[in-house]
């Protein structure tokens, strides 16, 4: 059943993962990739990496959801969403990602039929401790200066018209 659950997980990222670089629309290419993220949260959920797999889903597929809104609110027109994926390099690529794909198939067989030794331990209470104890300082400013980041994006992103606007 382990293995009925992982290969689900895998094809659901390897299938969204296409669907990011295959679409032409710039939003369903985003949902494309929030759902891939949510593939390897399903995995790292499977191998018991319960913080690994918290953290993907609070701060990866979140991010997703900001990317989408950032791109609803900045686009301006329809027209401007829709890019092409591909250029004159996609032949090599798909050589590289072909060879990659044969070394991974073999690297796999070489380890097929091995299982784990003991049932993965939970993490989440020592990088809890860890974070809020010991590191809770550098913690929070790493938090201030991601503020300070997406507060600069929103100043940045401003156009003329807007200007113009506030002043009227």
């Amino acid at each position: 059943m382990e293995q009925f659950a992982f290969y689900v997980f895998a094809g659901v990222t390897l299938l969204a993962a296409l669907g990011v670089v295959l679409l032409r629309n710039v939003l369903h290419a985003a949902l494309m990739l929030g759902l891939c993220l949510l593939g390897v949260a399903g995995i790292f959920a499977q191998l018991g990496a319960d913080f690994l797999f918290a953290s993907q889903i609070l701060i990866y597929v979140g991010g997703i959801a900001v990317l989408i809104l950032f791109v609803v609110l900045l686009a301006g027109r329809a027209s401007e969403l829709i890019t092409r994926q591909t250029n004159k390099l996609w032949p090599p690529a798909a050589f590289v990602c072909g060879v990659t794909f044969v070394f991974l198939l073999r690297y796999y067989r070489s380890f097929n039929g091995t299982s784990a030794s003991s049932a993965p331990k939970p993490t989440t209470f020592a990088l809890g401790k860890l974070l809020l104890g010991d590191l809770a300082l550098p913690f929070e400013l790493i938090s201030l200066i991601l503020l300070a980041a997406l507060a600069g994006a929103i100043v940045f992103s401003r156009t003329e018209h807007d200007e113009e606007e506030r002043k009227a």
